[in-house]
């Protein structure tokens, strides 16, 4: 039976909360698990933008790139931008972010050009 059906088709929210799954002590982990886990419990998505208030988020996920070339093109600062190209990385689908690296690698991308 399902959580939904246990429950007499009333489904506990709290069930399905993502940060539930962190509340379970975890044994003894290496120090390179643990940092693996403190990434996975700090990860977040990209903020909800009111300029894409649907639920397909294609149009977001195209600006969020976009945005970060255009802070790469007006300053010149990899580093600088690397908090906008973790906001694209994590709303795009991973096979759009890499085909759109690519496409700027060949000097074909239909976006911003940063050169």
């Amino acid at each position: 039976k399902s959580n939904y059906q246990t429950m007499g088709g009333h489904a506990d929210i709290d069930t399905y909360k993502l940060n539930k799954i962190f509340t379970a002590p975890v044994g003894d982990l290496s120090a390179e698990q643990q940092e693996l886990l403190n990434e996975v419990k700090a990860t977040r998505t990209t903020p909800r933008d009111a300029r894409f208030p649907t639920q397909n988020q294609a149009n977001h996920c195209w600006n969020r790139y976009n945005e970060w070339l255009v802070c790469l093109k007006s300053t010149q600062d990899e580093e600088g931008c690397k908090a906008m190209r973790n906001m694209a990385v994590k709303i795009c689908p991973t096979i759009w972010t890499d085909k759109w690296d690519e496409e700027r690698g060949e000097g074909i991308y239909p976006g911003i050009k940063t050169d």
